[in-house]
């Protein structure tokens, strides 16, 4: 049995979550800490369930 970033939608979330970061870094400075913060978060939370629930 392999490991939890061998499966494909782990490995999109991750690619996603890596594409929202980019895009997030061109935000409004206004939204640093508002809406970017939740953004990122919640694309992470994405790839954390993923393996959390592979176990």
């Amino acid at each position: 049995m392999g490991s939890f970033r061998d499966l494909i939608v782990y490995q999109k979330a991750f690619h996603n979550a890596m594409l929202i970061f980019e895009l997030s870094k061109k935000f409004p400075q206004i939204e640093k800490y508002a809406l970017t913060t939740q953004i990122r978060n919640s694309s992470r939370s994405v790839c954390s369930n993923i393996a959390e629930g592979y176990r």
